[in-house]
């Protein structure tokens, strides 16, 4: 062995309490950091800093803040870190009115609330007073409106269950410029058709159809209608084909105005 290579042990003694010092000061620092981590999350929970402070609610529309609240059962004073977030989402989207929700947290102690609603399809009339049916079908009988909406069609004769269902989910399909030229939509069954409806348009002209192949026919309304004289009113008969027949027409199918079937 070359003599260049040779430590002698009184020289690495030195240096292995140097490297031994080295590693007792990391794991001092490691240790105090931790103590020092566990004081401040001990404060931290024992403070008001932990403590919900303000509670934001955004997205709703058909539904009260109040009510939200309630329904989350978040309060003000809570831990912020007490609240189950998953827990919570899922009573929220629990309500008939609510489609989606989030809640977050954000530092120190704030909670958001984020609501998205099912939206208002139709109204149903109940007397002098008209109750939002939502898109999935549900009637919100806690919230009448009073006075004739402008803004969505009215629904007549309807009750809760499967014809209605059927009823809104075909009105989903319609674009909403036809939707919106609907003033209302009367439950008009027959023995031969459970499904038939009577609609009136806001532009004069009365539409006999079946729930079934509604929103297939209604979407030709306004090529339909471009055909028609918009002074002679009547019925546009989307049961079967497609035809119209005017008010002051006399005699069985006369002044009748055949279209293309659809």
């Amino acid at each position: 062995m070359k003599k260049g290579n040779i430590v002698s042990l009184e020289d690495r003694i030195p240096k292995i309490k140097q490297q031994r010092k080295r590693k007792a000061n990391r794991r001092l620092i490691l240790l105090l950091s931790i103590f020092f981590l566990l004081i401040v999350c001990v404060a931290y929970f024992q403070s008001p800093f932990s403590k919900v402070n303000k509670i934001e609610v955004t997205g709703n529309s058909l539904l009260s803040n109040q009510t939200i609240l309630k329904n989350s059962k978040i309060k003000k004073g809570m831990n912020v870190w007490g609240i189950n977030r998953k827990e919570t989402q899922k009573r929220l989207t629990e309500m008939p009115e609510v489609k989606k929700a989030k809640v977050s947290v954000h530092l120190p102690n704030n909670i958001t609330i984020h609501i998205s609603e099912y939206g208002k399809i139709a109204y149903l009339a109940k007397g002098t007073s008209f109750l939002p049916v939502l898109e999935n079908g549900k009637i919100i009988r806690d919230a009448p409106m009073k006075g004739i909406p402008v803004n969505s069609p009215i629904l007549s004769d309807f009750l809760q269950g499967n014809v209605l269902n059927e009823m809104v989910k075909e009105l989903g399909k319609v674009p909403d410029e036809i939707v919106n030229s609907i003033s209302e939509i009367q439950y008009t069954p027959k023995k031969t058709d459970k499904y038939h409806i009577t609609l009136f348009m806001n532009d004069g002209f009365e539409v006999s159809a079946t729930i079934r192949t509604f929103a297939g026919k209604m979407v030709h309304y306004p090529s339909i209608i471009s055909q028609l004289d918009p002074n002679k009113k009547g019925v546009i008969d989307l049961e079967v084909g497609s035809f119209f027949k005017a008010y002051d027409s006399e005699g069985e199918n006369q002044n009748e105005k055949k279209e293309d079937k659809r």
